[in-house]
């Protein structure tokens, strides 16, 4: 059974936000001098979209849409766009994971890997729909692919690191309802 104390619920609901706030951290820093070549994988939508997976409980649609947002503020997208399509994505990912709890990695990897695509396509489909300047469609394919290839890093360091694994059939979360 899963631990029913609330603290385990709030400290992981609590390390997600802190993941994401050091993952938009680092990709603020100026690591490097030179212009990208490769668009590198979106590892926040990864990590979202793992937890929201493998444990739905820990990543409410508040803190997926304030993590979102303020990376739509920093990293100068439109304000909004991208957090309510990667909420609808995680909110899509939590109503599938108790289907998904009983199958095997590939058919969990392959549902992320169409709602990451989702993802992408209607944020281009929006930003063309509405005229905002957009990256080339090789580097946003080029991101997409990478953010696909890396989920199952994201979820193997998930598990070892934080003990992120899918709920079993059976078990109940913090308020008693069956997972």
């Amino acid at each position: 059974m899963i631990d029913p104390s609330p603290w385990r619920l709030w400290t992981m609901r609590g390390a997600y936000i802190g993941l994401g706030l050091a993952l938009i951290l680092v990709q603020l820093m100026p690591l490097e001098f030179t212009p990208r070549r490769l668009a590198p994988p979106d590892y926040l939508i990864c990590i979202t979209f793992a937890w929201a997976v493998r444990r739905p409980e820990y990543v409410p649609a508040l803190a997926i849409a304030l993590l979102m947002l303020l990376a739509d503020f920093l990293f100068q997208r439109p304000p909004g766009l991208g957090a309510a399509l990667v909420l609808g994505g995680a909110e899509m990912l939590k109503r599938q994971a108790r289907g998904l709890r009983d199958q095997p990695f590939v058919m969990e990897w392959l549902s992320v890997a169409i709602v990451v695509a989702g993802v992408f396509l209607a944020y281009r489909m929006l930003a063309a729909l509405f005229m905002v300047p957009q990256a080339p469609l090789a580097l946003t394919l080029i991101q997409l692919a990478g953010t696909v290839l890396v989920y199952p890093l994201v979820v193997l360091l998930s598990w070892a690191m934080l003990g992120l694994r899918k709920s079993a059939p059976g078990e109940v979360d913090t308020l008693g309802h069956r997972t």
